[in-house]
């Protein structure tokens, strides 16, 4: 029987969530292992860094779509990097044997329980150190990372938020290029996932100002430079924070765009056969509501949107929003939606991109390196400081002139446009600068994404 029969007469029958197993495809059996070698071999999500010949081996292995064969396929890789001591690749690799939700089987909280072993053995070794905060939270705890930059004090931050199928060691793994640019990272989980402590519903992001709270004091972390960096499903919860923190934050990205459309059952339906997913999309959004037949899944979200909440229209810390015209995860339209109410938003739109904006000319890494990131350090108010710094390292490093030194062209400038400027650290005469219009684009050659973002940095 093909996955897809399995699905419908589960959906019928009513069955809970553990009934269909892995068995949601999109993919056969033959497919999953054909399209995992190839996301593996082009770094891929959520195969991203994971070597070609260990998802080769896995795959290989891999004999059925159940949970549990999947986590043991990927988990056997995982310990023997983990007995040589390879910590970081360990990590990875029990990551992936655990997607997308350890909620899912025995095997997969195993693998995920492994993942977290080996994700502080890494932890330990890196400089800076990745420190690990426990949170006391309604008679629980909140489980989070923060990595502060070696000597940027206090430091601005980023609070980062893992998507549906991502974790939090995910986003402080690798936040290399905030920590370089004396930017700290607060990676933590959101509801429904890893370490949690609730499941998400209506007020959930109570969580995360609880979190700020705790920022607050710190004396090494600057809480008044704090912007919030949200992926995929968290974008929803970077933009209810724009609205409920919006004093507290920097802004806001919202990188991947459900707030309203996206909760539909009509839109939830015919994302199910998105082939952007590996597989499993339909249990790992259930999970992290925690129900457990269709009916219910179906029920839970629209509750959550934005509109329903009363949010969209009211003032809001300054929030970017991201995405790809064929996103088939989450509705474009609920991009546009947001940014048309309430105050201004900042856009970029990739016309050719999927989830999250990605496409063969656009894929994630270059979509954060070059606009996320940047628009992130912007908010810090951190691109004055880099320049100051530069020209400090520069001025030191520079040899005596000479006693009659030759006439020499003059290089390229490197300048900070005022408000309305392009934004740009680069300065528009400089190699790889030029302007960034303040208003998406309205034309233009068709691959070329829209939007924009502009104006001096914030004052630190």
């Amino acid at each position: 029987m093909k996955p897809w029969s399995r699905v419908s007469i589960a959906i019928v029958l009513g069955l809970p969530l553990a009934a269909l197993a892995q068995s949601w495809g999109p993919r056969s059996l033959e497919e999953l292992k054909q399209e995992t070698v190839r996301r593996a071999d082009r770094s891929i999500v959520p195969l991203t860094g994971i070597k070609g010949e260990d998802a080769r081996e896995a795959m290989a292995s891999l004999q059925t779509l159940e949970p549990d064969d999947w986590a043991a396929a990927w988990s056997r890789i995982g310990e023997r990097y983990f007995a040589r001591g390879d910590y970081f690749h360990a990590w990875d690799i029990f990551n992936v044997a655990r997607w997308p939700s350890e909620r899912l089987s025995s095997g997969k909280q195993k693998a995920y329980a492994r993942a977290l072993e080996a994700f502080q053995a890494y932890a330990k070794s890196l400089n800076p150190p990745i420190e690990t905060l426990r949170i006391p939270y309604e008679g629980k705890e909140i489980v989070a990372y923060l990595r502060l930059p070696r000597t940027t004090r206090p430091a601005p931050l980023v609070f980062g938020i893992n998507g549906l199928d991502s974790r939090k060691e995910e986003v402080i793994a690798r936040a290399d290029g905030y920590l370089n640019a004396g930017v700290g990272v607060f990676a933590i989980d959101m509801p429904g996932t890893g370490q949690a402590p609730l499941l998400i519903d209506v007020g959930a992001e109570r969580m995360f100002s609880a979190a700020l709270d705790y920022l607050a004091t710190r004396k090494d972390v600057d809480a008044k430079r704090i912007v919030v960096q949200g992926r995929s499903w968290s974008g929803y919860w970077a933009a209810v924070l724009a609205y409920t923190e919006k004093d507290r934050i920097r802004g806001a990205v919202v990188h991947g765009v459900g707030i309203h459309e996206y909760f539909a059952p009509e839109w939830q339906k015919k994302a199910f056969a998105t082939r952007e997913y590996l597989f499993d999309i339909y249990p790992a959004r259930a999970a992290v509501y925690g129900t457990k037949t269709m009916e219910e899944f179906l029920a839970y979200g629209p509750r959550l949107s934005l509109v329903a909440r009363g949010l969209i229209e009211r003032p809001s810390a300054p929030m970017l929003l991201v995405n790809g015209e064929r996103d088939t995860q989450q509705p474009i339209a609920d991009l546009y939606l947001l940014m048309k109410h309430g105050d201004p938003k900042e856009v970029w739109v990739n016309p050719e991109g999927g989830h999250m904006g990605r496409s063969e000319r656009w894929p994630q890494g270059k979509v954060l390196a070059e606009v996320v990131e940047p628009w992130v350090l912007h908010r810090l108010g951190v691109e004055r400081t880099m320049l100051a710094q530069a020209a400090e390292k520069e001025a030191e490093q520079a040899p005596p002139p000479p006693q009659k030194p030759a006439p020499k062209a003059p290089g390229p400038r490197v300048t900070l446009k005022p408000k309305g400027g392009t934004g740009s650290s680069a300065g528009d005469d400089a190699a790889g600068g030029g302007a960034r219009s303040a208003e998406p684009s309205k034309g233009g050659n068709a691959g070329t994404p829209s939007g924009s973002f502009t104006g001096a940095a914030p004052k630190p």
